[in-house]
C-alpha cells in the first residue's frame, strides 16, 4: 500500500494550487471581456434570482448590494421581466489591488416567466440591498373561481 502525502511547501503542490488560481482569475475576468458586464458567480448569470408564485402573483427577489434604485432599470414585457442596472466602477488614487472579485459595470438579465404579468400593477421595492418584485399576473392567468348552479 502507497500512501502520498503533500506537504504544503512540496514544488507540485504549489504549482497546482498557483495553476487553480491562475485559472480562477482567468475564468472570472471571461464574462466581463465578452461584454456581460459583471462576472458569472458559481457559474450562474448575474444576478441570480428566486423566482416563486402565488395565486394572483409571480414573486422574484434578487440580492444587489450596493447598488441604489437610480441604478436600476425594470420592465416586463408579456411573460418576461428585465433587471439591468450598472454598478460603478470606485476609483481609487495610489493603491494597488491585491484581489478584485467585486464585479463592475452594466448587467442585464431577463426572466421568462410561466405566465404574463400584468405590467400596470408591479411592484419594485429594494431595501437593504434586496430587490422584491412583485409580478401580477395578468387577469386571463388567474384562477377563477366558477359558481356551481343546479339543473332543474
Amino acid at each position: 500500500m502507497s500512501a502520498r502525502t503533500y506537504q504544503r511547501f512540496h514544488p507540485l503542490q504549489q504549482l497546482r494550487e498557483e495553476m487553480d488560481r491562475l485559472v480562477n482569475e482567468f475564468a472570472g475576468a471571461l464574462p466581463r471581456a465578452a461584454g456581460y458586464g459583471l462576472p458569472l458567480v458559481g457559474g450562474q448569470p448575474f444576478p441570480a434570482v428566486n423566482v416563486w408564485a402565488s395565486d394572483d402573483a409571480i414573486y422574484a427577489e434578487t440580492e444587489l448590494p450596493g447598488l441604489r434604485q437610480s441604478d436600476l432599470d425594470i420592465s416586463v414585457l408579456g411573460n418576461e421581466v428585465t433587471i439591468t442596472g450598472q454598478r460603478p466602477d470606485i476609483e481609487q488614487q495610489g493603491v494597488k489591488y491585491h484581489r478584485r472579485e467585486r464585479g463592475v459595470g452594466s448587467f442585464s438579465r431577463t426572466i421568462r416567466l410561466p405566465v404574463e404579468i400584468d405590467p400596470q400593477r408591479v411592484e419594485a421595492t429594494l431595501r437593504d440591498g434586496v430587490l422584491t418584485l412583485k409580478l401580477p399576473k395578468a387577469e386571463a392567468n388567474r384562477p377563477r373561481k366558477i359558481k356551481v348552479t343546479t339543473g332543474n
